[in-house]
């Protein structure tokens, strides 16, 4: 089965998620596909053990007090996988990951928040939207380039949309869309700074860390009741 994935891992590489399928894996590995349906019993399967291998292990992480750090850390792990492979953002998820390599990187990420002193089903609930932050940014960032994207994983093409979207903004039909455009601007003309030293760009890094703001407010709040 690893031979199989790694072979899907591969052409999903090389050509994109549209281009695995049984015939062509099975033609990869010299099989024929009647003999690969032996291994692997359905496409579905094979996309969900695809991309379990090509998810690969999980970062290790400065948990030692510091819950921010080692969440931040995870985050920009996984940014970085989606970067390096948008194909994975096309996988369907029919369901919660079993995949070991999937599972470890749950664990590691429920480990910190855990510690932060979320417990049972409000630790996984915090990883489920923390995992829905950064693939749904990732996702948003790969539409909006056709995959196209720059060494920090946004689109080579965002200074010419901003202006393009400039054209069109009259402040006096968006006027807090023309703000904020305005602002940004100003931001961007003092020099675009890149990712932060977790590996996170600054939409995601201002997502996750007011996310995690709120987490460690309510976690003071209930051990205070």
């Amino acid at each position: 089965m690893e031979r199989i994935a790694q072979a899907a891992v591969r052409i999903a590489d090389a050509n994109g998620l549209d281009a695995v399928s049984m015939q062509r894996v099975a033609a990869e590995l010299g099989y024929s596909t009647m003999s690969l349906y032996n291994h692997v019993p359905s496409k579905d399967l094979l996309l969900e053990v695809t991309a379990d291998v090509a998810a690969g292990q999980p970062p290790e992480l400065d948990e030692v007090g510091d819950t921010r750090r080692a969440v931040r850390q995870w985050v920009g792990a996984l940014w970085a996988g989606f970067q390096t492979r948008p194909w994975l953002l096309g996988v369907p998820l029919g369901h919660a990951p079993v995949g070991p390599n999937q599972l470890a990187w749950l664990d590691r990420l429920l480990r910190p928040l855990l510690a932060a002193g979320l417990v049972g089903g409000e630790a996984r609930a915090a990883a489920l939207h923390l995992t829905a932050i950064v693939r749904g940014l990732a996702q948003i960032s790969l539409d909006m380039t056709g995959g196209h994207q720059g060494d920090d994983g946004f689109p080579h093409g965002e200074a010419e949309l901003a202006r393009a979207v400039a054209d069109l903004l009259d402040p006096q039909s968006y006027p807090a869309l023309a703000a904020v455009h305005a602002a940004e601007a100003a931001e961007a003309a003092g020099g675009y700074e890149g990712v932060d030293e977790d590996g996170l760009v600054p939409e995601l890094a201002f997502g996750v860390d007011r996310f995690l703001d709120g987490v460690e407010a309510w976690i003071a709040r209930s051990r205070q009741v």
